[in-house]
């Protein structure tokens, strides 16, 4: 926890300069570029402000501006998103994160959900007291996606129909299946349900397991939807796959080729 120096007039100005032309976040490369500076110049001026307090080291070559009123440099992240952004794109915002979003759960997730292209070694990042959850898919995946303006940097994340497409190809994206279900439920009783996109999607994604489980699931909270449901049917694949690949599941529905938890057999007709 570092207290904040003073900063001599010509700092001020040359911090000022690159705040200005930064959205949120401050790398070497933007910091060398706007002050027309050698990169190694640039990386030890910010890592000075750092030192100094003015800014906040994120990882290694990048930094959030530390707030004016702050006394220290210890400080919470201003927009998790912003950073997702600068460190995984190509990326976006998935899963809980993006339905709590869309307005379709009412639960409250302090994870941040992202996927991404990249491949880092640590999945679960926690960066000035924000904890990342990160999924890596291919980059023919990365479609069914929204920008939106965070400040003034466009941030991607999945649409509402592609947050429900992640979810049922990764229950885990949702919080299990249960959420996962609520969250269902939600978007087939809101103005943006479109089914027809969602079987697009899952056609597109390729993921058996995902007809099974939407089939399954459909059947149980929105029978009436007797479209969605046949167009699971009739793309169901061999093999038998599991609701949820966490929980051990003991009965087979062999109409959809899913294993579910006994809990779940026995409550037929809801979830």
């Amino acid at each position: 926890m570092e207290p904040i120096a003073g900063l001599g007039k010509e700092s001020r100005k040359r911090l000022a300069e690159i705040i200005r032309g930064t959205q949120g976040t401050v790398s070497v490369p933007q910091a060398a570029k706007i002050l027309k500076l050698p990169s190694s110049k640039a990386a030890k001026m910010l890592a000075r402000w750092a030192k100094q307090g003015w800014l906040s080291r994120v990882r290694q070559g990048l930094y959030v501006p530390v707030p004016l009123e702050a006394r220290t440099t210890d400080v919470a992240l201003e927009d998790p998103w912003l950073i997702a952004e600068r460190l995984y794109s190509p990326c976006y915002i998935g899963g809980w994160t993006a339905a709590e979003y869309w307005g379709l759960t009412e639960q409250i997730f302090r994870t941040i959900i992202v996927l991404t292209t990249l491949k880092p070694r640590n999945r679960r990042p926690r960066i000035r007291g924000v904890e990342f959850l990160l999924r890596t898919i291919p980059a023919k995946s990365l479609f069914g996606t929204k920008p939106v303006w965070r400040g003034q940097v466009k941030v991607n994340v999945a649409d509402p129909t592609r947050t429900i497409l992640d979810m049922l190809a990764d229950p885990a994206l949702g919080g299990g299946s249960r959420p996962t279900v609520d969250v269902f439920r939600n978007y087939i009783g809101s103005d943006k349900k479109d089914t027809r996109l969602l079987i697009e999607y899952a056609d597109r994604l390729g993921n058996g397991a995902v007809f099974k489980r939407l089939g399954f699931i459909a059947e149980r909270v929105a029978s009436g939807e007797k479209t969605l449901i046949e167009a699971c049917r009739a793309r169901l694949t061999q093999g038998n796959a599991k609701l949820d690949p966490s929980l051990p599941a003991g009965r087979l529905v062999s109409a959809w080729r899913l294993w579910i938890p006994e809990n779940w057999a026995k409550a037929k007709g809801r979830a």
